[in-house]
């Protein structure tokens, strides 16, 4: 019997905000990996996720949302980060929503169009759909750029089509030797997943504005043979914003606090002691040495 060659290669997700990225690569890697929410910019960092079967090898690169005026240096950054990556990768796929096509679209588009790699176009949130020929104007006009070898309708929420969209990502990797061990899923540390979990749950509990100001840094990690100790600083720009984190009687504190604590918990399978602090560092999204220092370089 013949084996077939092994094969491996990164794959870049990209797309405008909010498209659906992270519950996509969350939703391959059949793990939580990447934190969601409804909330545009949600991903900061580049954060791969290694997709291994047999011999082949999938390294998914979900990116910050691309988008035009950004105007803190934060996501100057986290802009440039998603673009600079379409050149060190084999393959990219770019995420749009069903019948939705915006400026930001274009914008991701021009980017993708540049590289000489193969590309797929994803239609993500069909599941949204009532008919299915409500597909047809968006295959259309994907089909009308000329630019994508591969056209796939997929609902990341739900996992439809994402076995159809593996095999082809496989498929379309070059023959090489894996770059992972078959049992690792991430580059990432668990003192980074964990800072990611506790923003996730800020995401979710805080209004409009204040995400976007809102960075997490783990001070302490220490493993004890029975319990994790984690200290954790959530870091704003006006004392104004602390006191809504905090809440009355430092009610919301400690319901994200617990939150967060569960999830940690499932992610290191094992108890955690979380602490959490709430710290103002003004204009600490336009500070270059203070972006640098909490990892939005």
């Amino acid at each position: 019997m013949v084996e077939k060659p092994t094969r491996c290669g990164y794959v870049a997700l990209v797309g405008r905000p909010n498209v659906g990225k992270s519950t996509l690569l969350n939703h391959l890697l059949r793990q939580k990996l990447s934190i969601t929410s409804r909330r545009p910019q949600t991903t900061r960092h580049l954060l791969l996720g290694v997709d291994t079967e047999g011999p082949y090898q999938a390294v998914y690169v979900d990116t910050p949302g691309i988008h035009h005026h950004a105007r803190r240096q934060m996501n100057r950054n986290m802009v440039r980060s998603a673009t600079s990556v379409l050149q060190d990768v084999d393959l990219v796929v770019m995420l749009v929503e069903r019948d939705k096509w915006t400026i930001e679209d274009d914008l991701v588009l021009d980017h993708v169009r540049r590289v000489q790699v193969p590309k797929f176009a994803l239609i993500n949130k069909i599941d949204l759909l009532r008919e299915k020929t409500a597909l047809l104007p968006a295959l259309g006009r994907l089909e009308g750029f000329h630019c994508f070898e591969e056209l796939i309708p997929v609902s990341a929420l739900q996992g439809t089509g994402l076995e159809t969209l593996r095999g082809l990502v496989f498929k379309t990797l070059p023959v090489t030797p894996h770059l992972f061990p078959a049992d690792q899923v991430t580059d990432k540390s668990q003192r980074f997943l964990v800072a990611e979990i506790v923003r996730e749950k800020l995401l979710r509990r805080l209004g409009e504005e204040i995400p976007h100001r809102v960075a997490v840094e783990i001070e302490e990690f220490d493993e004890q043979p029975d319990i994790v100790d984690i200290a954790a600083n959530i870091i704003v720009e006006r004392s104004g914003q602390k006191r809504i984190i905090i809440g009355s009687k430092g009610e919301k504190l400690k319901s994200i606090g617990k939150e967060a604590r569960l999830d940690i918990e499932r992610l290191l399978e094992r108890k955690v002691m979380l602490r959490l602090w709430v710290k103002v560092k003004p204009g600490w999204t336009n500070n270059n040495n203070m972006l640098r220092r909490m990892g939005y370089e």
